[in-house]
Parts: structure tokens; sequence; C-alpha cells
């Protein structure tokens, strides 16, 4: 990930929590508040989703991240947001809490 993806994403997530990343997967998660809410792989952000929220994604024409495992492609429960989205904090904030709630029920937010 780039410094200049990275600073972007400060901007549209710092008014809703702490942001941090890390490498993992191939790319780099994405922490807000300590919980993985989300990965970028190839400069692309992708959100946690669940059962509950993947609709939302869905309807918005998001896409989940898929890679090709051994034997087939493996579908991740992350998504793609909406361009607009990646336009301003405001336009994040609902996804970015969507994606924090589907990784409290997870378990695995912290």
């Amino acid at each position: 990930m780039t410094d200049a993806f990275l600073a972007h994403l400060h901007d549209l997530l710092d008014p809703i929590g702490a942001v941090s990343a890390r490498a993992m997967f191939g790319g780099h998660g994405v922490y807000l508040d300590g919980e993985l809410i989300g990965v970028v792989m190839d400069e692309a952000l992708y959100l946690k989703v669940d059962d509950e929220t993947s609709l939302h994604f869905e309807a918005a024409g998001c896409e989940p991240y898929v890679y090709l495992g051994q034997a087939q492609p493996i579908t991740m429960s992350y998504w793609s947001v909406p361009d607009a989205a990646m336009e301003s904090a405001d336009a994040m904030r609902p996804w970015a809490e969507l994606a924090r709630a589907a990784a409290r029920r997870s378990g695995g937010g912290k």
C-alpha cells in the first residue's frame, strides 16, 4: 500500500476512530480502534461484511474480494466500497460502521 493511499484512508476514517494498517493476506489489514474492519489489496479498499451487511454492499453495486486458491477461486468476507465512499469521510462513515459491526459479530474485531 502506498503512503498516499494510507494517508487517504486516514482522511476517510480518522473522523470515526483511530486508523492503523499492517501487512497481511498479501495486502494490508485496516484497523479502526484496533478492530480489523477491512483489507487493502492492490490499492483498493475492501470492508468486512457478514450475512447482515452484505446485502447493503451488494445493493450498492459492490463486489467481494476473490482470489485464486490452489484449486478454485476463494471469496473473502470483504467487499469493495461504493466509489462515492472513497470521496469523503461523511460518505465513508456508514460503510465503515457496517464493517465495524460485522467485525464485532464475527468475534475477530480485536
